[in-house]
């Protein structure tokens, strides 16, 4: 073979840390913290409903390639329920495999060869990935921890100074993984003046927004001047603990959406048929379900983050989402590869280092982050066994 097979624009990335980090969970036995999915199912109703679809017949073929009718309808309500947007479900509501393709369908078309992406790290490893594959350059902006609370915030300087004249669109995240950043609205209104002052397109992973814990979740589309140049991505794995159904969407423009329809028609065409029909009852359950959801995982971050400063650890508490950022140089750590590598020996916890959020590890290397969204016995055995780091 002349080279080797893999495409280049690949060859930096190689398997997940999250396949890595979950098969070092399975081999020892450790409770994994790492990746980020509930240890429970979702509403029993919603469970219930995708096998009504199921026995009905609905989905089981191919369904249509915006999604189904009621579905796009139900991502549509949601968006004016929740934030006052008025979006057509026929013309700007896209359903995807899941947030993840949502991701890689924006990318690949909108972002060409020589185009810069400015995107928010510490990030999710797609992104980097799907910047790659859509031959663009990634230009990160690095959240610090900063405040009197010990959260990570945006350098919104920073931020004006990283666009410059091959900048094509800003890729955001908020509530945000892994740091639990929530973008304020200040911050928010900031990003949406550059945007439209240096002309950019915004593309803002949102999967989350139902999970914050202090402040609230704003839709940069909901800003002025934005919806015209933002593609909002959300999922229902989040929200309703269904993760392995990946019933994901786009809400966007008609032009914008039909340049990312363009695109994701050639990775999966269509997914997730009844699975579909579930997620549109989903959205329409009453307020109470998302109260109570909040609730819930803001109580297990408040275990988990005791949990962690009783064991020594510097702990970043997070806004939203479900993970927590450490640092572990407090217990005498400088490396959070090596720290989670051997972690399930040590405690039998699984954790995954923030390192491999950035371009440049050096500046997360001591950080780990941790996933709260379990059962609280196993949130409360996992800080038990945690404890013996404690020096």
């Amino acid at each position: 073979m002349g080279r080797p097979p893999l495409n280049p624009r690949l060859a930096e990335f190689g398997t997940t840390i999250f396949a890595e980090m979950s098969a070092l969970a399975q081999r020892t036995g450790a409770i994994n913290l790492g990746q980020g999915f509930p240890d429970t199912d979702g509403p029993e109703e919603i469970r219930e409903a995708a096998v009504r679809a199921l026995r009905e017949g609905r989905g089981n073929q191919y369904p249509p390639g915006p999604g189904v009718p009621e579905l796009r309808a139900a991502v549509s309500e949601h968006q004016r329920r929740f934030y006052g947007l008025d979006v057509d479900p026929d013309t700007e509501v896209l359903v995807t495999a899941g947030a993840t393709e949502a991701i890689a369908a924006a990318l690949l078309a909108l972002v060409a060869p020589g185009d810069e992406v400015v995107a928010l790290e510490p990030y999710y490893d797609s992104y980097a990935a799907c910047v790659a594959l859509a031959g663009g350059t990634r230009v990160p902006v690095t959240l610090r921890p900063d405040g009197p609370d010990g959260g990570f915030r945006l350098d919104l300087d920073e931020l004006r100074a990283a666009v410059t004249d091959r900048t094509r669109l800003l890729l955001l995240n908020t509530p945000h993984n892994p740091t639990g950043t929530v973008l304020t609205r200040a911050e928010l209104t900031a990003v949406a003046e550059l945007a439209c002052e240096r002309d950019l397109l915004v593309v803002t992973d949102e999967v989350y927004e139902h999970l914050v814990f202090e402040g609230e979740h704003v839709p940069i589309a909901s800003l002025p001047g934005m919806h015209d140049r933002t593609v909002t991505i959300s999922s229902s794995g989040k929200t309703f603990s269904f993760t392995g159904w990946k019933v994901g969407w786009v809400t966007a423009h008609p032009e914008l959406l039909t340049a990312v329809r363009s695109a994701k028609q050639y990775l999966t065409f269509v997914s997730a048929g009844p699975f579909q029909y579930a997620i549109a009852e989903a959205l329409a359950l009453p307020d109470t379900y998302f109260t109570a959801l909040r609730e819930d995982l803001r109580a297990k971050r408040d275990l988990l983050a005791a949990g962690l400063a009783d064991a020594g650890f510097t702990v970043h508490p997070p806004r939203g989402t479900y993970f927590i950022t450490t640092d572990v140089r407090a217990l005498g750590e400088r490396d959070g590869f090596a720290f989670c590598r051997s972690l399930p020996e040590r405690c039998g916890v699984v954790a995954v280092p923030n390192a491999v959020f950035h371009d440049d590890p050096e500046a997360g290397r001591s950080q780990v982050r941790f996933a709260f969204c379990k059962r609280e016995a196993v949130l409360r055995e996992a800080t038990d066994r945690l404890r013996a780091l404690a020096p």
